[in-house]
């Protein structure tokens, strides 16, 4: 195996995705062909990518390629490590999963949308966030990087018929290319200290890169990478990009591409520019705790299924960036151990987050596609109708709440294991962000279970609220296949923690900046692997206990209800009919824990009554309660900026006076300065 040609595996998982890509526009006049032809080609590119990465991961089949250009300072470069397969292997697993649950879930846009525009971007954006994890020119992976959003921004608006969705494409347009923006002022000042766009010989002449300069390039990929990552407060496209987007789009934009900006934080800040400063860490470290903590907090405020879900990515990258903050902080004070316990606490959880937010999104579409609609308050009553799909939803949910044995239960684990260890080790400033973060973390993982009792019990149990709810059937069996993959994969993960952990423990070594330290190793296996410590766990020993527990008890009450009859009858309801009204809503689950945040939640009630006739106002018919969560980020940051900008524009239209003579002396002047500039 270690003799395989790897790169011949990489291209060929690109050229299968751009068969698929073209093929679905030749093919776009027979929907179903189009359908077929797409999802199979994004199949087969997605397993070429699975092999690929397996292969570096396991027997490092590491690979560079380059195909130098006539263009200067650009080249076709590539370069696959254990951190580009690590990336490649989520991106691939979700991708394959996704089309499979494509195939079925796709059929219900036919005579509505255009089938074969839909392949076409769905295998480009495939494809650009493989390029995006395996470039290694700066030029060549921001055009990477632009395939990637421009792909995402066309299935975002691909349902054009709804405006909502329109203006969610038109919002993550902008912030996309704001913070494109950013990278490519980064990559600009690399240059200029380096003297390269080269990753490579990036990473070997950042020693002559100034402190001063350093931090400042940590400052502008921080937003860029944030904002595509969806870090507070650059999240604003987020909640509404990813549930405009088609369901198996949402699960790959919530689950993948936003963990292309973590990709590239790694990459940055671990790989090509190490010796990170201790506020590098402190700031990541804070701004995953404020991200955890509100995108759970706003979650529970949405009834938008897919809205909610949305919100839960914020919460997660927040998750990422504790384990990625507490590794800078532990790699700027020389431990290396603790540091790469950290990092393998980070990437534990992309790859976790990826598997379980995507069963949740496949879940939620099943549902969406046999209900028509989007809220929570209109489902109630689906477990009798969608059993199967009720099922993996609730493993989806268990594995999101962190609760044993699945996997989101271990990556939390391993993260707190890394900031009780900050608490533990370090003497500084950077403690105090340690203790707060694992108390946000803690709050984190209570408001996210309480998140999904909510979303579980309106979508599935009690009555149905609606008459599509009480019509509705199961879903399609390639959208089962799909969920029921990943619900397996949760409890996989979870129950094989130790030998994950392990490979990315190996994974994290292997970046030069532990030097291969054996001692570093060994003792981050110790941590990782739980041997010892206060965090000492083997997860197929609490899984064999929570299975045991789980027989005992069913063992037990059924012998204890042997011998009893059974008698079914109708709940007494004094005297009324019971009816879905008498239900508890997902606003009044949610109601107390909002007031109880409404400091930072600004919650607005507003009532509405229908009355039985214009001239009878005091007899009315029905009344509706709405709490409405206010929009801080936008009232207080984004509004004032763009009036300010605004007022700029004003201004600076008055030198558009149309004279010509005017025109010539800008340029003269402009010149001039650039002039003056190279002098100095």
């Amino acid at each position: 195996m270690e003799t395989v040609p790897t790169q011949y595996i990489f291209f060929a998982s690109l050229i299968s995705l751009a068969i698929g890509a073209v093929g679905s526009l030749i093919l776009r006049k027979s929907e179903k062909a189009a359908n077929l032809w797409g999802n199979f080609f994004a199949i087969l590119g997605s397993l070429f990518g699975l092999f690929l990465s397996s292969l570096v991961l396991i027997y490092n089949s590491y690979f560079s390629f380059k195909l130098a250009s006539s263009v200067p300072l650009f080249d076709f470069s590539f370069n696959v490590d254990k951190l580009s397969a690590f990336f490649i292997f989520i991106i691939s697993l979700i991708s394959l999963l996704a089309s499979i649950y494509g195939m079925g879930y796709v059929k219900h846009y036919y005579g509505k949308y255009n089938i074969g525009a839909l392949g076409f971007f769905y295998n480009l954006f495939i494809s650009g966030m493989i390029m995006v994890a395996s470039a290694s020119n700066a030029i060549f992976f921001l055009i990477a990087w632009e395939i990637m959003s421009l792909a995402s921004y066309f299935l975002v608006i691909y349902e054009n018929k709804e405006k909502s969705n329109i203006k969610a494409g038109l919002l993550y347009f902008i912030m996309t290319h704001i913070g494109t923006a950013f990278i490519i002022l980064a990559f600009l000042l690399l240059h200029s200290a380096t003297g390269s766009f080269d990753f490579s010989i990036i990473k070997n002449n950042i020693g002559a890169v100034s402190p001063m300069l350093k931090n400042i390039i940590f400052v502008l990929t921080l937003i860029g990478f944030g904002t595509k990552a969806g870090i507070i407060p650059l999240h604003i496209w987020l909640p509404s990009a990813h549930p405009a987007a088609p369901t198996h789009v949402s699960a790959l934009m919530s689950g993948v591409m936003i963990k292309t900006g973590i990709y590239m934080m790694m990459r940055i800040y671990v790989d090509i520019m190490p010796g990170a400063e201790l506020w590098w860490g402190t700031v990541i470290l804070i701004i995953g705790a404020i991200s955890s903590l509100l995108g759970v907090l706003y979650a529970l405020t949405e009834h938008d299924i897919k809205r909610l879900l949305a919100y839960h990515s914020i919460e997660n990258i927040g998750i990422i960036l504790l384990g990625l903050g507490s590794s800078l902080i532990f790699l700027s004070m020389n431990m290396k151990a603790l540091a790469i316990l950290g990092l393998v606490a980070a990437l534990f959880h992309t790859l976790n987050h990826a598997v379980f937010k995507a069963l949740l999104f496949f879940g939620a579409g099943s549902v969406i596609s046999k209900t028509h609609t989007r809220n929570i308050e209109e489902y109630g009553g689906l477990i009798k109708h969608m059993p199967q799909t009720a099922f993996f939803f609730l493993v989806g949910s268990m594995a999101i709440s962190a609760l044993p044995p699945f996997n989101g239960f271990f990556s939390e684990w391993m993260t707190f294991q890394s900031l009780f260890s900050g608490i533990k080790s370090i003497n500084s400033s950077a403690q105090w962000a340690f203790v707060l973060s694992a108390g946000s973390l803690a709050f984190t993982g209570g408001l996210a279970a309480a998140c999904f009792v909510k979303a579980f019990g309106a979508i599935f149990l009690a009555r149905p609220r609606s008459e599509e709810a009480k019509h509705a059937s199961e879903s399609a069996l390639s959208l089962r296949i799909g969920m029921g993959v990943l619900a397996v994969l949760s409890l996989i993960i979870g129950v094989f923690a130790g030998p994950v952990s392990a490979v990315l423990s190996r994974l994290a070594n292997s970046l030069d900046v532990f030097n291969s330290s054996e001692a570093a190793f060994l003792a981050s296996r110790n941590l990782v692997g739980m041997k010892d410590g206060f965090a000492a766990v083997s997860m197929p020993i609490v899984f064999g206990f929570i299975a045991t527990i789980t027989m005992a008890a069913f063992l037990v009450i059924n012998i204890i209800t042997k011998n009893r009859k059974i008698k079914i009858g109708r709940t007494w309801d004094c005297g009324t009919d019971l009816n879905s009204r008498m239900e508890i809503t997902a606003t009044g689950f949610s109601r107390s824990i909002i007031m109880m945040f409404h400091g930072i939640l600004k919650p607005t009630k507003q009532a509405e009554i229908e009355y039985r006739d214009a001239d009878m106002r005091y007899f009315p018919k029905g009344s509706v309660v709405r709490l409405e969560i206010k929009d801080i980020y936008g009232d207080y940051f984004y509004k004032p900026v763009q009036n300010l900008i605004r007022k700029i524009s004003e201004y600076a239209k008055q030198i558009q006076s149309g004279n010509v003579n005017a025109y010539i002396l800008y340029i003269f002047l402009t010149l001039l300065v650039l002039l003056l500039i190279l002098v100095i």
